[in-house]
């Protein structure tokens, strides 16, 4: 199939785009029509080999990832998703059947969050597969991490922990039952976008914001360095998947290490006063989006860790990196 025959059967796979949209895919350009709201626009890539590996990662997980990841930077911005162009490098052993799982993931969530992907590129490559999604989004009020203050509440959505804990199932032999093996495996392959709590962190007032996606260590790290703060965590507070602790009890290691250094959980980690936290608190808990205050900011920099014995623990940035030479990550493919 050639260039334009496979956009075609690309673009079927995914829904029709909203009346916001007045040209989509098949144009030159997409022309969009947008509120006066900010924008928000992020960029995400995943290189096979890098990112993912077919014993990894289904196809359809692969689409439905792919724009998860960008949708969750969004969501860190206090955003809300609207558009997105994904963009294929595609190597002759990704035939169309497999393209078409991609879309068919990619399709789950344009549905779910009403992002419409309006537009991209598809090129062959004679290296490995490369998925390149860029999402517009709307934020009225949105949310940095320089606006850490001390004296504000840390807290995270969700539990920690799965996704590396996930990748680690798959790749090697480990002692956790198979209902936690599975339970890990879908936490790694299809991250969970805190949109909707995202934007109700920029409604009350949140001071900072960050996505979990190189470990929470990391994370912390820029929001200290972007607020000018000192991040001072517990570390019986930090939330943790069951399966997470199972699997760790198993290998004879820390479980909190999968929170704070092995990263793609995708969870949200912020810095709130104390109002705008109890206000978070309350309609999270109605949404049944779990959301756990884990210490404080403080004046200083760098980021700390207080164990239940007392003792005071300084954490690095750990977490995954591109461009360091020993990927420190406990196990990004």
């Amino acid at each position: 199939m050639d260039e334009f025959g496979l956009i075609a059967a690309l673009a079927k796979r995914l829904p029709k785009p909203g009346e916001d949209v007045l040209l989509g895919i098949g144009d030159d350009a997409a022309v969009f029509r947008t509120s006066t709201a900010p924008f928000v626009v992020t960029t995400d890539t995943m290189v096979e080999g890098v990112h993912f590996l077919p014993t990894t990662i289904t196809d359809y997980n692969l689409g439905y990832k792919a724009l998860a990841v960008s949708v969750s930077d969004v969501a860190a911005m206090g955003g809300r998703p609207r558009f997105a162009v994904v963009s294929l490098a595609i190597p002759a052993a990704w035939d169309k059947a497999r393209l078409e799982q991609v879309y068919d993931g990619l399709r789950e969530n344009t549905e779910r969050f009403g992002c419409d992907v309006i537009g991209g590129d598809v090129v062959s490559t004679s290296g490995p597969l490369v998925i390149t999604t860029t999402v517009i989004g709307e934020a009225e009020n949105p949310i940095p991490r320089s606006g850490a203050k001390p004296g504000d509440i840390l807290f995270v959505t969700g539990n920690l922990g799965g996704s590396s804990a996930g990748l680690q199932v798959m790749q090697e032999v480990t002692p956790a039952s198979g209902i936690a093996q599975a339970r890990l495996v879908e936490r790694h392959q299809r991250p969970e976008p805190r949109v909707g709590i995202g934007t109700l962190c920029a409604k009350f007032g949140v001071h900072a914001l960050n996505d979990v996606s190189d470990g929470l260590a990391s994370e912390l790290h820029e929001i200290s360095a972007a607020s000018g703060v000192r991040c001072v965590i517990e570390a019986d507070q930090v939330p943790l998947m069951p399966e997470v602790k199972e699997l760790a009890r198993g290998l004879h290691r820390d479980a909190l290490d999968y929170a704070l250094y092995g990263g793609e959980d995708f969870e949200l980690v912020g810095a709130a006063s104390t109002r705008a936290f109890a206000s978070l608190l309350a309609t999270a808990s109605a949404m049944q989006v779990p959301v756990t205050r884990i210490g404080r900011c403080d004046a200083g920099d760098g980021v700390v860790m207080r164990r239940p014995n007392g003792h005071l623990e300084v954490l690095e940035p750990k977490g995954y990196n591109h461009f360091k030479r020993v990927d420190t990550r406990s196990g990004r493919a």
